[in-house]
């Protein structure tokens, strides 16, 4: 949330970062119009007390005297009558213009790459191995090989997009855990295990929910909602408080399972266990000065490029556009890794730099020798485990449906160097027989077949045919 002193001091801003966004400026106007109605409302407030504090004493000198204060007292209680209408009528103004408030989007930094959509992010830099342009197996393929997932069964009991992590692959992600929180601990962060859910009040200070509630799971009859990343409870912890920051900022890495609905359609790439309802991450927050918050920004984004160049992965950052960043972030960038099933680069990182927007919602302020002031928040992802380890999957994938380990994830694999297959992969083959049927000349290119919860299906008809086919 913007502070309201913007509003009134830099109003046209606020209404030129908008047209960046290519969003309206109805709620700017409405805090606007609300904020100068309570303000007379205030001010009139302010003179009807002292008004009637006069009164009260001119009255209390009548009666001293002996005198008639029959008119002091009509007046005195057509005073306290609007004095009622008043603090009704404030109260409605300032709700007015706080819900308008909460709605308006943080102010990008000027360095953001102007565009409507993802399409316009901007490329910094590649990172890692070269990158597989030959095909190859999806996550999902690979996980049947090494029986290192089990969806079907998962989908039976919770419903679609859950799974069970199983063996090696159950061990990989434990590694994954070790290996980011050993990265961050090694350079200041404070591990932290928050709360799975939050309060709504809470939760309000750290996401705009008119935007973000329809992806979180509400615990029904209960002012609570499970938590879809650390950062959201790490963040809100300090909520109205008076947090000291010395010359080094507060780090945390923060360790959760994380929920999300996960709603609308999602392209086949999103299959297996890249988009999930529930997953865990390895999360990075930073609360500092104001005017450190760009070199904790580029902190935050080494972090996360050296863990990823550990996983021998190619990948690479992305600044994030204006039609792309989200309301909260003033910058963000991404990374962005190689997935070679479907010749895509896809986010396995998010870092943002929201500044003040988080700690204004939140009421959160640190001392400073002048008194008081906000601090700025940042944000980034570690490690997400389900994209890491299927990025891991397909980068380190062998002809044989093994994969290698990576090195730096070994230790903690009881050095072990190769996850081995385990059985012969029924889906893959499935799915390489099925389009021998359907397409044997390979003449049509839109011919698609995946395989879902054990089962195979063709992208342009109706037609499903189970794995034993």
């Amino acid at each position: 949330m913007l502070e309201m002193k913007v509003f009134r001091e830099n109003s046209k801003a606020i209404f030129d970062d908008l047209k960046k966004r290519n969003m309206s400026d109805d709620n700017v106007k409405e805090v606007i119009q609300s904020d100068q109605i309570w303000r007379e409302l205030i001010d009139e407030g302010n003179k009807l007390r002292a008004q009637r504090n006069a009164i009260s004493k001119e009255i209390g000198e009548l009666k001293k005297k002996g005198e008639d204060g029959n008119e002091l007292l009509q007046k005195m209680s057509d005073i306290k009558k609007r004095l009622v209408e008043n603090e009704t009528e404030t109260k409605v103004a300032l709700g007015l213009r706080e819900k308008a408030r909460m709605k308006v989007p943080n102010m990008l930094d000027n360095e953001v790459p102007k565009g409507k959509d993802e399409g316009a992010n901007l490329e910094i830099s590649i990172h890692g191995p070269s990158r597989k342009t030959e095909e190859a197996r999806s996550h999902q393929d690979i996980m049947d090989a090494i029986e290192g997932a089990d969806l079907k069964r998962a989908a039976n009991i919770s419903g679609r997009r859950f799974y069970f992590l199983t063996g090696d692959l159950a061990r990989l992600e434990l590694a994954l855990i070790n290996y980011a929180t050993e990265v961050l601990c090694e350079n200041g962060y404070s591990l932290t295990i928050p709360p799975f859910m939050m309060n709504k009040e809470a939760y309000e200070g750290v996401v705009d929910l008119n935007d973000f509630e329809e992806v979180m799971y509400k615990i029904e009859e209960h002012d609570l909602y499970l938590i879809a990343t650390s950062e959201h409870p790490l963040t809100s912890r300090f909520k109205d408080e008076i947090i000291e920051i010395k010359e080094e900022p507060l780090r945390y890495a923060g360790i959760s399972t994380n929920f999300r609905k996960e709603v609308g359609a999602h392209g086949i790439s999103d299959r297996g266990i890249w988009r999930v309802h529930q997953f865990a991450k390895v999360e990075q927050v930073i609360i500092c000065k104001p005017d450190d918050s760009p070199k904790f920004h580029e902190e935050l984004i080494s972090n996360a490029t050296k863990i990823f160049e550990g996983l021998e992965i190619p990948f690479r950052l992305v600044d994030i556009c204006t039609g792309d960043i989200g309301t909260v972030a003033a910058r963000k960038f991404d990374l962005e890794a190689w997935m070679p099933a479907s010749q895509q680069w896809k986010e396995v990182v998010s870092a943002s730099n929201c500044r003040s927007y988080q700690s204004v919602r939140l009421n959160m302020r640190y001392r400073t020798p002048e008194g008081t002031d906000y601090p700025h928040t940042l944000n980034a992802t570690a490690v997400a485990t389900t994209r890491a380890l299927a990025s891991i999957l397909e980068n380190h994938q062998q002809e044989d449906g093994s994969v290698i380990i990576p090195k730096a994830l070994r230790k903690w694999m009881g050095k072990q160097e190769i996850i081995k297959v385990k059985s012969v992969n029924r889906t893959a083959s499935g799915i390489s027989r099925a389009k021998e049927i359907l397409d044997p000349t390979g003449a049509y290119s839109n011919v698609n077949v995946f395989a879902e919860d054990g089962i195979l299906s063709v992208s342009y008809t109706h037609l499903t045919l189970p794995t034993n086919r």
